[in-house]
């Protein structure tokens, strides 16, 4: 499997500085980011959570529709949102220090207690999730 790059540019001090990433695989683009609009209004700037909130929530809506299909099932659509939390953290600093999941699939053919299994093992098995279970994850799972 290959592996996927991006880099970052920054220029001065954490309050007063700023950078830009850009997504160099895929060279789908360069956004800006800087402390301020990461702690307080985005003002059309990207921030490390809101990455990860993205690469979350399309890492599990892919990992759901592969479990679906090992069960020879397919949703007619899934839709996930991830909300990444940035907090102060004990000792100082900053952490992530939860992600709330939402998840909603509209699939016939299971019951909401078989759905929610399925989630779950989707969840569990997610490369994104693996690689924050560091953080809290918690996941509100329906059939739409």
């Amino acid at each position: 499997m290959p592996s996927r790059d991006a880099t970052t540019h920054w220029t001065g001090g954490l309050q007063q500085g700023k950078g830009e990433v850009t997504l160099d695989s895929s060279n789908a683009g360069t956004f800006n980011v800087s402390f301020p609009t990461r702690a307080g209004n985005p003002d059309g700037q990207t921030s490390p959570e809101e990455l990860i909130a993205a690469a979350h929530s399309s890492c599990l809506a892919m990992n759901l529709s592969g479990v679906l299909e090992s069960q020879k099932l397919e949703a007619e659509s899934i839709d996930v949102s991830a909300e990444v939390t940035l907090g102060p953290a004990q000792g100082g600093g900053f952490e992530i220090s939860g992600i709330a999941i939402t998840l909603r699939a509209k699939l016939d053919g299971v019951t909401p207690e078989q759905f929610a299994e399925l989630a779950e093992t989707a969840e569990k098995t997610c490369p994104v999730s693996k690689a924050l279970a560091g953080t809290t994850i918690t996941m509100d799972a329906a059939l739409a």
